[in-house]
């Protein structure tokens, strides 16, 4: 009985004491906080067909690129040089592949600045793409929010021409998707297990490839190829559970967390750059932030992959700033200094952010400024993620179009032959 009271007096104090309409005192339910990127732009009809179009676009796209790279392996012990080369030209599909799905299903601004130290390496070409003019070997960084983000990143190589030898360290969990996983091992990514004891024979390994000098048709300038290695150093992407994580680290530790990012986690960029020292001049750092995302918020909770591809909600505008540190400046030869390094550069990428959220943007370079190049008067570039030309879509599918005539032509024969026979 006392319990059916105190259950009913529960009831009715929730009720009575929440919000409530003004025209006849009953309670309202509470307003939802408005999503940055406005109200859903498809219904329910629509975001199953967007769906199914973005799913058979990026499948079709993958399988193709994976039967084009299983074609292509037996080159690996006819010709090292050709078969690197040709699994590049599959990089570069898939960065189409993710660039289109990208422009057709989550179109968004781009906004890019920079240091002046960087100055010249950013412009627009005549149809208002962005162009960058990076070095064809760097390491490069970045804060890690979204699961996309990799896409964006990318992207940037695309604009440098480099989006086919771009290399990226994941979970090795990943490895054991279908079609993904076999394609990207034939990339050469390198799948950490986050067992330091386990993951630095297999970094090593992979790291010692990427250092080999070649000579084949698509090798760089000195003979080893190109590479842009992709390091997140947090290791995770920032939410609401991951920040607690890093904040308890923090307390553990006795320093300051971050107040937009997670603390970095400096081992696995150490010994890479150890082991790429003579052949990698400059670590290449971008700060992103999406537009909407409220101070203290986090990304992943408003631009999911549902709101983004699907309802029409992408951010209205992803900022990046890019910074870049010479390889011969960075201390590598002491892991604590090193660490030290890395942290005081992951809080000036924090006070980056912070102005981002007080200011709408992140510091740019006025200096550039230069209306020929695309650079506006405060030193940025707007811009948005798509092909510089539709035409290379057809990359994807030629070496199957090209194998499916083959048979054809072979069958059409081998019919012939039996006829006259």
């Amino acid at each position: 009985m006392a319990d059916n009271t105190l259950r009913s007096r529960t009831t009715h104090s929730a009720v009575t004491n929440g919000p409530k309409d003004t025209t006849n005192g009953s309670p309202v339910a509470p307003k939802e906080e408005p999503h940055p990127a406005g109200e859903v732009k498809y219904g329910t009809f629509s975001q199953i067909l967007r769906a199914l179009l973005l799913l058979t676009w990026f499948n079709c796209g993958c399988v193709s690129i994976n039967v084009t790279q299983f074609l292509g392996a037996p080159l690996y012990w006819w010709n090292k040089d050709y078969y690197y080369a040709y699994m590049a030209l599959t990089k570069q599909s898939f960065g189409v592949v993710g660039i289109a799905g990208t422009r057709w299903f989550a179109s968004t601004k781009v906004r890019v600045s920079w240091d002046k130290d960087l100055r010249g390496q950013f412009s627009k070409n005549k149809s208002g793409r962005l162009e960058t003019s990076f070095p064809e070997r760097l390491v490069y960084i970045a804060n890690h929010q979204v699961y996309t983000e990799w896409l964006y990143l990318w992207w940037i190589a695309y604009t440098s021409r480099m989006h086919g030898h771009i290399f990226i360290i994941l979970k090795e969990s990943l490895k054991y998707v279908p079609v993904l996983g076999p394609g990207m091992m034939f990339y050469g990514f390198i799948f950490m297990a986050r067992k330091w004891i386990q993951d630095k024979p297999r970094l090593q390994h992979r790291l010692e490839k990427l250092k080999t000098r070649h000579g084949g048709p698509m090798s760089g300038s000195q003979g080893l190829d190109p590479m842009w290695l992709l390091i997140f150093p947090e290791g995770t992407n920032l939410a609401r559970n991951t920040k607690r994580k890093s904040r308890e680290w923090a307390e553990k530790q006795a320093i300051p967390d971050m107040k937009h990012l997670l603390l970095p986690r400096s081992t696995g960029l150490f010994f890479c750059l150890q082991q790429l020292q003579g052949t990698v001049d400059w670590v290449y750092d971008c700060t992103i932030a999406y537009e909407g995302t409220p101070k203290g918020g986090f990304a992943p909770e408003y631009f999911t992959i549902r709101s983004t591809y699907l309802q029409g909600r992408p951010p209205k505008c992803v900022n990046m700033h890019w910074r870049r540190f010479a390889v011969s400046s960075i201390p590598l030869s002491d892991a604590k200094e090193f660490e030290a390094w890395l942290m005081e550069r992951w809080r000036e990428k924090d006070e980056l952010l912070e102005q981002w959220y007080e200011t709408g943007r992140f510091p740019a370079d006025p200096d550039s400024a230069d209306t020929g190049k695309g650079i506006s008067k405060d030193g940025f570039i707007e811009t948005e993620m798509t092909l510089n030309n539709w035409m290379e879509i057809g990359q994807i599918f030629v070496v199957l179009a090209a194998v499916a005539l083959m048979v054809n032509v072979a069958v059409k024969a081998f019919g012939i032959f039996k006829v006259l026979k």
